[in-house]
């Protein structure tokens, strides 16, 4: 099993804090490398505390029109898993402490080669993974033989996750555990954050990892909110619409796209810092 990862050591970190972690995902290579690369070097001192980077996909089912667009931006740009592992080798150099999660799903993986991606990650500095598509019923597949090579295999529940089904979903999951705060895809519709807690409070009766909590989070506010009682707020469509909004009739980046998202970043961290997880 993973033991002594960047996501644990900054989760222990962040607990000593008495503070959230403020979880930022961006699409890899969305709208063009470099100012994918440029955007996540950026987003640490911007107040990022963990960073999931999505693997572009052409049928990212679980993802919203957002995310969604941004995998083709990204596809249509030349951006590959080869140049995925590239970005994160790069962002490495200058970064050795915040934690980088890959998110998306089995396809790439699997086509990439299942033993070649956990080698190649490793070494490109990842530190975890999220697969949507791939249930506790295949952990075989890729979980289990990540977790041997020291990566987290960090695993999502939903509000329809109950307790029955928890202990499954919570079985050979490392890192921190992802809550998904509504039904249905990224970005649809803001989440309860009287539920949100609650259901954080019920996870956390199975486990005594980190709990983040993603999907619709877009103000500082709403990020305060779940900060209260979440050990992680995750944000990715607010962002990638930032990214969206910022290009120009190209769907190119411009002088403004890398400032905004950061801007962006920083507001929902300090709405992180405001909320406080004890």
């Amino acid at each position: 099993m993973s033991a002594g990862t960047r996501i644990e050591a900054r989760f222990a970190d962040l607990k000593a804090e008495r503070r959230a972690a403020l979880v930022t995902f961006v699409t890899a290579g969305d709208p063009g490398y470099d100012t994918s690369l440029e955007l996540l070097r950026a987003l640490p001192d911007a107040g990022a505390d963990v960073i999931e980077l999505g693997m572009p996909f052409t049928d990212p089912m679980a993802d919203g029109p957002a995310i969604q667009a941004s995998s083709l931006r990204a596809l249509a740009a030349g951006q590959n898993m080869i140049r995925t592992l590239k970005l994160v080798s790069e962002f490495r150099e200058g970064d050795n402490a915040t934690p980088i999660v890959l998110m998306g799903y089995y396809n790439p993986i699997y086509i990439y080669g299942v033993d070649r991606f956990i080698a190649d990650a490793k070494a490109a500095g990842v530190d975890g993974l999220i697969v949507v598509d791939l249930p506790p019923e295949e952990d075989h597949e890729l979980c289990i033989p990540a977790l041997k090579q020291g990566l987290n295999f960090i695993r999502l529940a939903t509000p329809t996750t109950d307790d029955k089904r928890l202990p499954k979903v919570l079985t050979n999951t490392s890192g921190f555990v992802y809550y998904v705060s509504v039904t249905g895809i990224t970005g649809s519709k803001a989440p309860d954050i009287s539920r949100v807690n609650e259901a954080v409070s019920r996870i956390k009766r199975h486990t005594d990892l980190p709990v983040a909590v993603g999907f619709g989070v877009r103000t500082a506010e709403q990020a305060a909110g779940i900060a209260s009682g979440a050990d992680g707020v995750v944000v990715g469509s607010a962002l990638v619409n930032t990214i969206k909004e910022s290009l120009d009739g190209n769907g190119t980046a411009t002088d403004t796209t890398v400032a905004n998202v950061l801007k962006l970043v920083g507001e929902l961290a300090q709405g992180v810092r405001q909320g406080r997880s004890g």
